[in-house]
């Protein structure tokens, strides 16, 4: 049975693919902090979440260490997630395909398979408080990037949860 065959036959209400170049900075944080506001809001068994990564430079690792501490210190485990890259399963499986900047947005339209368009969204698009439209890519800088992921992430997955509740959920 193919991943989409499986998720299919048990998809939940809705399903949200957070995508970042190497899968190990962004979009993990993106993926632990939705799942963190999703299970507050008891609704854990309404979604499948997950994350991955235009490139295949980090398929199997966890996220970086800076990731994973910077998200400990707000309570957020990424410990057990593993890096992958985006397949052509994931237009058919993902409702939502949630690019954290446009380089990556414009690599998932590339990829994309005619029919599914609707499905690609920029992550900064749901934030209220920050006219950001990139989640900046901390990797070769220091620990206050990853803080700066973690208050944009935070700040645009609260507005992505208000929007599938609202259309999806209702």
């Amino acid at each position: 049975m193919s991943l989409s065959e499986s998720v299919m036959n048990t998809k939940p209400a809705v399903s949200i693919l957070f995508v970042c170049m190497g899968n190990i900075c962004r979009s993990p944080t993106a993926e632990g902090v939705f799942r963190q506001k999703v299970k507050a809001a008891g609704l854990a068994d309404r979604f499948h979440i997950d994350s991955a990564g235009t490139i295949a430079y980090h398929v199997g690792h966890e996220p970086d260490p800076r990731a994973q501490k910077a998200a400990l210190t707000r309570g957020i485990d990424l410990s057990a997630l593993q890096a992958r890259r985006v397949t052509s399963d994931d237009f058919e499986v993902f409702d939502y395909i949630i690019a954290m900047d446009s380089d990556n947005h414009y690599e998932l339209e590339s990829m994309c398979p005619p029919g599914y368009e609707d499905r690609l969204h920029m992550f900064m698009k749901f934030a209220s408080r920050s006219q950001e439209t990139d989640v900046p890519d901390p990797y070769y800088g220091g620990s206050h990037g990853f803080e700066t992921v973690l208050d944009l992430v935070e700040d645009a997955a609260e507005g992505l949860l208000q929007h599938v509740r609202n259309k999806e959920l209702v």
